[in-house]
């Protein structure tokens, strides 16, 4: 496929392209039609200089600076957004719902066909393999994180049925592989024999790269997509299996148990050094209140009208990935 053959297809607008999960989609889908959105961050070099793909620099706090991005545009993939930085309950009520709306608002005056949401099961508070998140939104969740994305999943929803726009959330579990931030930024910590987890179980639902870049693509395509959708593979484990496992696979040393109170502790000595001194913060008391939650989907209409069937059943399965 190149450029020549996409010229007619339809355009798609990825936010927070220069991010870490929108860059790899923005990669992923280079050969389409794209409209990539970024703030400071420069994309990916081989992302530029192509006549299918046209990058703009905006920011959400102005919605005005949003009207070049979005014209001619068939569907929205929104990944935007403030991690790795200290004391988010500051700014997560402004990022994840003002923002938000300058999005849907420029979005829905420019008449898109469909806008994409990638959020996360933690929306529903509490879930288990036993009982998993169904696509509510009427969650109670605990952290700053989960709460303002709730609220996001609940003005997409409002003000794209008022608008006649299908709105579609991805409620996506942890994604893991090779080049995925937060994975890498675990076995960083492991190998240097810094990593360590709290000692109460706590189930994650897990979804390979590759897996996630093909739900994800699918969402954008297929037809009479809309609504909420898990995003997982059929595995279930724990966030402590599951590091274990993979500290095993790349030799390194397994995650030490600590109490939460020095888990605690160290989040707050990232938090200060990062408010300090400007640099981002790997850790957070909130990535601490949003991790210690199990979650877990229901996958169900993800197999039925996004992918079927997974390259990587397992983690274990795709252990190959990292």
């Amino acid at each position: 496929m190149n450029e020549k053959q996409n010229i007619n297809s339809p355009t798609v607008l990825i936010t927070g392209a220069a991010g870490n999960l929108g860059g790899l989609l923005a990669n992923y889908l280079q050969d389409g039609n794209l409209h990539l959105l970024t703030h400071k961050k420069e994309v990916a070099d081989e992302l530029k200089n192509r006549l299918n793909i046209k990058i703009f620099k905006a920011d959400l706090a102005q919605k005005e600076t949003l009207y070049p991005a979005m014209k001619g545009i068939n569907t929205v993939v929104h990944f935007a957004g403030i991690l790795f930085k200290a004391r988010p309950e500051k700014f997560l009520p402004i990022t994840n719902t003002l923002y938000f709306k300058n999005l849907l608002d420029v979005a829905i005056e420019q008449r898109v066909r469909r806008i994409i949401l990638v959020s996360f099961p933690h929306v529903e508070g509490k879930t288990t393999p036993q009982n998993p998140a169904t696509g509510r939104l009427d969650g109670n969740p605990i952290s700053v994180h989960a709460i303002t994305r709730l609220q996001e999943e609940r003005e997409l929803f409002r003000r794209c049925s008022e608008a006649n726009i299908e709105a579609v959330s991805l409620r996506v579990g942890m994604v893991y592989g090779k080049g995925i931030l937060m994975i890498d930024t675990a076995e960083w910590f492991g190998r240097h024999y810094l990593l360590g987890i709290w000692k109460k179980p706590t189930y994650i639902h897990l979804i390979s790269k590759d897996d996630f870049l093909a739900a994800t693509t699918a969402a954008i395509d297929n037809e009479n997509v809309n609504g909420i959708y898990h995003i997982g593979d059929e595995g279930i484990q724990t966030l402590q299996e599951f590091l274990d496992k993979v500290a095993k696979y790349k030799h390194y040393h397994k995650p030490w148990r600590m109490p939460n109170g020095l888990i605690m502790t160290a989040a707050q000595g990232f938090e200060s050094f990062s408010a300090l001194f400007g640099t981002r913060s790997p850790l957070t008391k909130d990535f601490v209140r949003i991790g210690q939650v199990s979650y877990y989907g229901d996958t169900t209409r993800m197999k039925n009208e996004l992918l079927p069937k997974l390259k990587y059943k397992t983690f274990e399965d795709g252990l190959e990935t990292f």
